[in-house]
């Protein structure tokens, strides 16, 4: 039977994958309240379609920091792709450029970022960094993912200390062991990443290093994490080219804004000088409308594409991205868009439910 929605792979990834793995996925922090939430928000919102339009050529394309994609849905930074498919991050990178969309690479990357750029030469990659303790390593690391062609830096703001993820404790989860890395020497030794990734993170980064890291490359600087509107005003202060409203997929802090309840508030503060975007919670064509709506440029998914991983690796993911665009194209035609510059708070509306 044909999978025909995102959770029709969210059920597949379930049978197929362990149990400390699918966990580790699927997790949130404490009692996973935000995790649920950012999904149970966005049925909080209802549609207002306009009708007696002409809806016969929708053009689902946008841009994101001057580069064109085929529709607002990228790829979040999620970490650890070979847990679920054997070449894991180099299937999601071809996945997403012949998809035509952005991928954020994780600092938790389990592929050599070298492979990641050459399996994917002509697609749009973004790299999300957790700034090591040692800044010269981070430097190194900056400066070798501009040398590859990554497009943007994003800034991964709300683990100064990683979230209380029950199930990992209970699992005993060791990424250390679940993983077979082929290298573990440190980025002064060799070009691969995982001694980064089982390094720690630096609890001390405040706005005040945005200098630092915008003095080190020329890449655009994106942060994401942000949900209230003093944050992002500071990022607009502070000079950085775009925020991505996200509360880590409730992994972090339990009992936060589901991220499409903070987007308005941040799109306000930023007052359209940068580009804001927002992860959490999408599982439809009818969420992305809806968080574009409330101002998102575009929008990551985070667990779905780990999902369309587990389902079929790189055609699984390709499948995902191709259902969700579909289901977005409706969506804009039944309410009455034909681009996506046409999309506006006026097509939503809050439910009292």
């Amino acid at each position: 039977m044909p999978l025909a929605c995102l959770t029709d792979f969210q059920a597949f990834a379930r049978e197929r994958l362990p149990k400390s793995t699918w966990d580790f996925i699927e997790g949130g922090a404490d009692d996973s309240f935000t995790r649920d939430d950012n999904m149970a928000a966005f049925k909080r919102i209802r549609l207002r379609p306009r009708y007696l339009k002409n809806v016969v050529n929708v053009d689902t394309r946008t841009t994101i920091q001057g580069e064109e994609i085929t529709a607002p849905i990228c790829i979040s930074p999620t970490g650890f792709h070979c847990l679920v498919w054997p070449d894991g991050e180099m299937s999601t990178a071809r996945a997403a450029q012949a998809a035509g969309v952005c991928y954020i690479t994780s600092t938790f990357a389990t592929c050599a970022l070298e492979d990641i750029a050459a399996t994917a030469p002509r697609g749009l990659r973004w790299f999300q960094l957790y700034v090591h303790p040692d800044r010269q390593l981070s430097k190194q690391l900056v400066q070798r993912v501009e040398s590859l062609g990554f497009k943007a830096l994003v800034i991964t703001v709300d683990v100064p200390k990683l979230g209380n993820r029950r199930h990992d404790i209970r699992n005993q989860l060791d990424l250390k062991l679940n993983l077979l890395l082929k290298d573990l020497h440190s980025l002064k030794e060799r070009t691969s990443i995982p001694y980064f990734q089982m390094s720690p993170i630096d609890s001390s980064i405040c706005w005040n290093d945005l200098s630092w890291l915008q003095s080190i490359t020329r890449l655009p600087i994106i942060l994401k994490g942000i949900l209230t509107k003093e944050d992002a005003e500071l990022a607009v202060k502070h000079n950085v080219h775009g925020i991505i409203v996200s509360n880590h997929g409730g992994r972090q802090l339990d009992g936060v804004l589901a991220s499409i309840d903070a987007l308005a508030e941040v799109v306000a503060a930023v007052k359209g000088k940068m580009e804001v975007y927002l992860d959490g919670g999408i599982r439809t064509g009818n969420d992305v409308l809806k968080a574009l709506a409330l101002g998102a440029k575009c929008v990551f998914l985070g667990r779905p594409i780990l999902w369309g991983l587990a389902y079929k690796g790189e055609d699984g993911v390709k499948e995902l991205l191709n259902i969700i665009k579909n289901e977005f194209h409706t969506s804009m035609a039944l309410t009455g868009c034909q681009s996506v510059a046409e999309i506006n708070q006026d097509m939503i509306q809050f439910s009292r439910l």
